[in-house]
């Protein structure tokens, strides 16, 4: 049985570098990047390609034409990772410009995975033209298809949590007779290594009713998914063995390929510093004071809850800042707050609904913990920061596991409790945050001390660094 944080901890005393170990091939491999037009993935996959190019590896790296000025800073070394901007086709019932998932409602998505489909031509194209040795992929099913027959090499890389994937996305799932019903999605399928993670009933609803909507003309999320699985030639995860190794091991065993892991791949720092608005705003409070509260460029709440994030958060008695997306149905953040909510936290409590830099909040003393929808970017950038973790995972399968992860397994975290509507109230909102703030509560005392262990085991001299080297390795073997 899978055992949470003591298996990281007895694994990672056991791991010994081998001083004898095969050195990389010096040869630079030449590695294209394509992932789903989402910024929860571009940036990821962004993020890998510093590490690869940090080892002298080209990238060429396909995006979004007008999202690639996005992406610029975080590009650290241009002489190496290339971006080439691809015009994505005009959808019928699209907005026009629409590039990636930050421009488009969730109803509107499938439509720019049809956008993104009718690249292939385009993509096919530029490989021909630049010859890479290994094509990164996530969403798009059909590359392996084009790299086959141009004696490239396709490579399933998934910025989720192979949890998630082991929960929803192996053949006793796919190949179940007949729909999966609410009850089938509430348990894990047959051997899955964590037995205490299991959904909610309205977790499992949502869940069932998506894997019958179609991801793109024709085809079906978790299809579109496993179709990458079964044809790529080999599949990686962002992620340790000494944390995902039992999932791992699973998914192996499932697909008969063996799983790549390219380590936690932590961002590097920015090459920007924090805005002067923000660092003199938390520079005004005491250190770990301040209650930071990000829920993904995609999240929009339904304005009731909305209202109840706010106010829990007003409830805390804490300094906070909110970056939120405006609620549906509403124009503007300032015409969703609650009544009288602006002159009550005037001064101790900011509400914003525009980009923000996260990663450099994240790392600034005052912030003491951090309300996070637990999408993976933005666990691995809290995990190996000092603030504590509230998990506030919206209806999505990845967010809702990576929760229970954090939570029930590593408990390193306090997932926010929802009633059996999936629905939060603000009373609940504050009484997490104030169990991960209080030094005397019992619960918030181990999920600190947690927390510390595995941030300093993630930040530890050369673990990642030796991960990337590993998996720069396997990428080698692969192409003999």
């Amino acid at each position: 049985m899978y055992r949470g944080l003591l298996y990281v901890f007895e694994c990672a005393g056991k791991l010994k570098i081998d001083p004898q170990r095969k050195k990389m091939d010096s040869s630079s491999l030449h590695i294209a990047m394509f992932p789903w037009f989402a910024m929860g993935h571009l940036t990821p996959f962004l993020h890998l390609s510093n590490k690869l190019a940090k080892r002298g590896h080209k990238i060429s790296f396909f995006i979004p034409r007008r999202t690639q000025s996005k992406l610029e800073q975080f590009n650290l070394f241009p002489d190496l990772i290339t971006f080439f901007p691809i015009d994505v086709p005009h959808v019928e019932g699209l907005p026009h410009g629409a590039e990636t998932t930050s421009d488009v409602p969730i109803s509107l998505q499938s439509l720019l995975m049809t956008a993104m489909d009718r690249t292939e031509r385009d993509i096919e194209l530029l490989l021909l033209d630049l010859k890479p040795q290994i094509v990164f992929f996530d969403f798009t099913y059909w590359l392996p298809n084009i790299t086959s027959h141009l004696g490239i090499k396709s490579f399933l890389y998934i910025v989720v949590n192979p949890a998630t994937l082991s929960y929803t996305t192996v053949p006793p799932r796919m190949n179940h007779k007949g729909s999966l019903t609410e009850l089938d999605l509430m348990q894990p399928p047959p051997g899955y290594p964590v037995s205490s993670i299991k959904l909610q009933a309205h977790e499992a609803k949502f869940l069932a009713s998506v894997r019958n909507l179609e991801f793109g003309s024709g085809v079906l999320f978790h299809d579109r998914i496993y179709r990458g699985l079964t044809l790529s030639d080999a599949i990686g995860f962002k992620g340790c063995r000494e944390i995902e190794g039992p999932f791992v091991d699973y998914l192996a065993e499932q697909f008969g390929k063996s799983i790549l892991l390219s380590g936690p791949i932590i961002p590097e720092p920015p090459n920007t510093v924090l805005e002067e608005k923000w660092r003199a705003w938390l520079g005004s409070f005491k250190d770990d004071s301040v209650v930071f509260c990000a829920l993904g460029s995609e999240s929009k709440l339904p304005h009731g809850q909305f209202q109840e994030l706010l106010l829990g958060l007003e409830l805390t008695g804490l300094p906070f800042l909110a970056v939120v997306k405006v609620p549906i149905g509403f124009e503007t953040v300032e015409a969703a707050l609650p009544e009288g909510f602006k002159e009550r936290v005037e001064g101790r409590g900011i509400v914003h609904s525009g980009w923000i830099q996260q990663q450099l909040i994240l790392e600034h003393p005052s912030v003491g913990c951090f309300i996070t929808h637990c999408g993976t970017g933005s666990l691995t950038e809290a995990l190996v920061n000092k603030c504590q973790m509230v998990l506030l995972p919206q209806l999505n399968g990845d967010q809702i596991i990576n929760a229970r992860m954090m939570d029930s397994n590593l408990k390193v975290g306090v997932e926010v409790q929802k009633g059996e509507d999936g629905l939060v109230t603000k009373e609940r909102i504050s009484k997490a945050v104030k169990i991960v703030m209080d030094e005397e509560n019992e619960v918030g005392r181990e999920v600190r001390e947690n927390h510390a262990k595995l941030r300093n085991f993630l930040v530890s001299h050369d673990l990642e660094s030796n991960y990337v080297d590993n998996f720069c390795e396997k990428l080698q073997d692969l192409l003999n």
